[in-house]
């Protein structure tokens, strides 16, 4: 009977050893082991194998956020023995910093980072998320502080690279780094507000004033630019009309003299036998076309012929006929 209670005892603490000696590490996981209170190993994701009683996982604050019935959420601080060595996110509520100008501005940040040392994780920092919160809030208290308001507005990847770098210097002696930090909301008081919708909307204003006067402006230059065009067209149009009925004109005036060229030297020729002035002789033609033109008026009557003409008018045999169709009128 003794022996069996014997057995029994020990198989129970085979299996006790079994199961507090056995520690499975989930993937990106660790655990932090001391033996007798002092610091022994890591574990490494997987099967590990610890002596039970001697050694313990260290145990380190860890903050998690569930949904609340509400809708809200809650942050929850508890004590975990395995290490998350994943990237974790931290949505630190609203705070109230002053500007450099004191306008008190609210403003929240969301901040990433990453355990690398668990080690330093577990035995530099005593509360490890209350501490990011705090260093983080007055950081950001102390970069803002530095700004006016309109920067702060308008430089928001300056404040989070500043912030990125101090908290990451801050914090590696913890054994983490700073990835990323995000601000969220920055929303100054009412008035400040209203105020700025004011002049923004003045600005808008200004602005569209602007570009319609430089439209209008814009067009008015066209219209006459277009106008000059138009103009500077019609001008050479008419140059151009001027020379070409010049040029048709000189043409016209040029066979004109041609074909009296041409009948001159055939009248030479054939009044050359004649011993007759070629010359009197077209003086002559052209004394009779106008006495014709004349004749053919309705109220020319009378008809004055200067005296030096009948000398040229003699030496054409066909004269008489238009002195007798005179006479007969």
């Amino acid at each position: 009977m003794g022996i069996t209670i014997i057995l029994a005892l020990i198989a129970l603490f085979v299996i006790v050893f079994a199961i507090m000696g056995f520690k499975i590490v989930q993937q990106s996981e660790t655990m932090v082991i001391e033996r007798l209170g002092k610091y022994s190993r890591t574990l490494t994701s997987g099967i590990n194998i610890i002596w039970p009683i001697i050694d313990r996982p260290r145990e380190i604050m860890w903050r998690y956020i569930r949904e609340g019935l509400d809708g809200k959420n809650i942050i929850l601080n508890t004590l975990v023995t395995k290490i998350d060595l994943r990237e974790t996110v931290y949505d630190f509520p609203k705070q109230n910093v002053i500007t450099k100008d004191n306008v008190v501005t609210e403003i929240n940040a969301i901040l990433y980072f990453q355990i690398i040392d668990p080690v330093k994780a577990v035995y530099e920092i005593a509360n490890l998320p209350d501490a990011i919160e705090k260093l983080t809030q007055t950081t950001l208290r102390n970069v803002i502080g530095e700004m006016d308001l309109d920067q702060t507005l308008t430089s928001r990847d300056t404040i989070n690279s500043k912030l990125r770098a101090v908290l990451d210097e801050a914090t590696h002696k913890w054994g983490v780094k700073v990835n990323r930090v995000e601000l969220q909301d920055i929303n100054p008081p009412h008035d400040i507000r209203d105020a700025m919708e004011k002049q923004m909307r003045a600005e808008r204003d200004k602005r569209a004033k602007i570009l319609e006067a430089e439209g209008t402006k814009a067009q008015l230059s066209l219209e006459a630019e277009g106008h000059k065009v138009a103009e500077i067209n019609q001008a050479e149009g008419e140059k151009q009309a001027q020379i070409l009925r010049a040029e048709g004109e000189a043409q016209a005036r040029l066979k004109v003299a041609e074909a009296e060229a041409e009948a001159i030297k055939k009248i030479t020729q054939a009044i050359s036998t004649t011993k007759s002035d070629p010359v009197n002789y077209m003086v002559a033609i052209r004394y009779i076309d106008t006495l014709k033109d004349m004749v053919s008026g309705k109220d020319n009557k009378t008809i004055y012929i200067p005296y030096e003409a009948t000398g040229v008018l003699s030496s054409i045999g066909g004269i008489k006929e238009l002195f007798n169709m005179t006479d007969k009128k």
